[in-house]
């Protein structure tokens, strides 16, 4: 009998995940010196993610093992960047751009996962040290002087809707699943319009509030194939890339015509 193809899904993300796991094992096993294992061991399936012309987005496990029952908090971020957010008004009758500011160093993309809620875990001082969740994610002006700008909470506000509305800021914390007290997983996910470059994974293990042990994984998101060159070469040859592209658009548009005329 034929294999159906969501069962053969469910069957190969199951293996995975054991799989998954018992590397964790391995791995804590493996940093036993002296009879004593580091607190906190975790490695992800893979550190890089490529990117082709056919990428419709994926997930990247994380696996690892803690010496005595702790929650695990794991914080993604994605290259930091400079963001314009503007905020819009009614001016007579029409919506324009009112008024605009710049945040500095905001993460491309953000994601936390836990093993039970957050505010559950940690204290909020300790939640805003290590950046852990939105609310107490850094998202300070470019220009120091805007800090006591009114508008600043809201316009903070606004950047995360829209991050989420992208798919690239997570609504909700992820699921992270103990097996046994010792070994622990998640799923990361990344979309189809996952922003490229280097990827910070902070792995956190806390005890009674306070943060005991922490570890912090790449993760490299590139672009690949044909892709990756023809972004590559418009990066490098910014004019005679512009150039062949109204070319192609200047003949398409020609080739169109030709077609029309002769029906």
């Amino acid at each position: 009998m034929t294999e159906r193809p969501a069962a053969r899904r469910r069957r190969d993300r199951l293996a995975r995940s054991v799989l998954a796991c018992a590397a964790a094992g391995l791995i804590w096993l493996a940093a036993i010196p002296e009879g004593r294992a580091q607190a906190l061991v975790a490695d992800l399936s893979s550190h890089l993610i490529a990117i082709t012309t056919a990428f419709t987005g994926t997930e990247v496990v994380l696996f690892g093992a803690v010496d005595e029952p702790a929650d695990v908090v794991v914080v993604v971020r994605g290259p930091a960047e400079d963001v314009v957010v503007r905020r819009k008004a009614d001016v007579a009758g029409m919506w324009v751009n009112a008024d605009s500011m710049v945040l500095g160093d905001v993460p491309s993309f953000y994601t936390v996962a836990s093993n039970r809620p957050v505010d559950e875990i940690a204290a909020v001082p300790v939640l805003e040290r290590h950046g852990i969740g939105l609310e107490y994610l850094r998202l300070e002006p470019a220009d120091p002087e805007e800090e006591v700008n009114p508008l600043l909470p809201e316009m903070r506000e606004a950047l995360i809707r829209s991050k989420q509305r992208e798919r690239l800021y997570g609504v909700q914390p992820a699921q992270v699943a103990f097996l046994g007290g010792r070994l622990f997983r998640t799923n990361v996910y990344f979309p189809a319009n996952v922003p490229t470059g280097q990827y910070t994974i902070g792995v956190f293990m806390i005890r009674d509030g306070n943060v005991v042990s922490a570890q912090t994984t790449p993760l490299q998101v590139s672009k690949i194939g044909l892709g990756a060159a023809i972004f590559a070469f418009a990066q490098r040859q910014a004019a005679a890339y512009g150039g062949i592209a109204v070319l192609i658009a200047v003949t398409a548009g020609w080739l169109a015509g030709a077609v029309f005329r002769r029906n």
